[in-house]
């Protein structure tokens, strides 16, 4: 007998290494000698799509297609320290780092526009579109091209900024405490199939909505959200280690089972924006809480279902049937049937 169930997922997930541990991103940001915008930050790259986001970030700060950009960002002989790509925190903390390290390149590129231009002010300075110029009179202008013929060598333009996460140790007495900031939250609705003979668990449909701030790129947040869902799965029905005395039983993927793409299901993303004021542009990061509310949600559907709790993961259809036949809810098989 197959019966069918929907479950909630619901997390909250803090930016950062937290609770008061030092957590600093840097960048330096320089004028290269074609006119191109040099980004140097140790944003590791891992397919979440940080150099993308980065250059984003200082595409937007200087009103300047990508293809002004290169991004230097994992040469540890050239880049500075932005910390680790974990904790959700490389588009707030180092893309943080990126926006006021431009910010700072483009007030040093409208004071050595000012003097290329003979002006005697910065007023009415604007950088866009790979050049410098005054608003109110765009004819008066300077390229990034030509700014970098023009100061080379120990002239040439360059700056280095920091970000520095909001973090405090909770009271250990009080239990109280801001250790993290901002945080993200995200919610998860899934149906599930739950067949009482076999005890497979099969997942019909999902809708997923995440908490972006601002997206910067919706197509990579999709994939982020696509890829934390079929992680969350795997974690919640396939994946099981057997570890015995510390040691790991399923060491291949013979038999350490992941999903597949016939296992994965289309599902429907919302993306909720809501920018955060203390971040890039609005943006927020969402590398772990994208898998956190699909096992609560997959575990809720299930009991909602067949009226069971499944308190031990993955759910496979051993365990499953498992737990029917001490909840008294598994039915018998026919003498025929194997």
């Amino acid at each position: 007998m197959k019966k069918r169930g929907v479950g909630l997922g619901l997390t909250f997930y803090g930016t950062g290494y937290g609770n008061g541990f030092p957590d600093v991103s840097r960048a330096e940001v320089e004028l290269l000698p074609d006119g191109r915008v040099g980004i140097h930050t140790g944003v590791t790259e891992v397919g979440q799509g940080g150099r993308t986001v980065m250059t984003q970030i200082g595409a937007e700060v200087l009103q300047t297609d990508m293809e002004h950009f290169i991004l230097v960002h994992e040469d540890t002989s050239r880049m500075p320290d932005s910390g680790t790509a974990a904790a959700t925190r490389q588009t707030y903390n180092t893309g943080n780092a990126v926006r006021v390290a431009c910010e700072k390149f483009r007030a040093a590129l409208c004071e050595r526009a000012k003097e290329a231009l003979e002006l005697n002010s910065t007023v009415g300075l604007t950088v866009q579109d790979a050049a410098v110029f005054i608003k109110f009179f765009p004819e008066k202008r300077i390229t990034l091209r030509e700014l970098a013929e023009r100061y080379t060598g120990e002239n040439a333009i360059s700056v280095k900024d920091e970000y520095v996460a909001q973090t405090t140790q909770m009271d250990g007495e009080t239990g109280q405490g801001a250790p993290y900031w901002p945080y993200t939250f995200n919610a998860c609705a899934v149906e599930v199939q739950v067949d009482t003979l076999t005890g497979r668990v099969e997942v019909l449909d999902a809708v997923f909505a995440q908490d972006a701030g601002k997206a910067v790129n919706p197509h990579l947040l999709e994939g982020q959200m696509d890829g934390g869902f079929a992680m969350g799965l795997g974690y919640t029905l396939f994946e099981d280690l057997k570890l015995e005395n510390g040691v790991m039983k399923n060491a291949s993927f013979s038999k350490y089972l992941i999903p597949t793409a016939l296992d994965m299901i289309d599902v429907e993303n919302v993306i909720v924006e809501d920018p955060e004021s203390t971040a890039p542009f609005g943006a927020k990061g969402i590398g772990e809480p994208v898998m956190l509310p699909i096992a609560p949600a997959i575990l809720n559907a299930i009991y909602d279902a067949v009226g069971v709790r499944i308190l031990e993961l993955p759910v496979t259809p051993e365990r499953m049937l498992a737990a029917l036949r001490r909840a008294g809810k598994a039915p018998e098989r026919e003498p025929d049937q194997v």
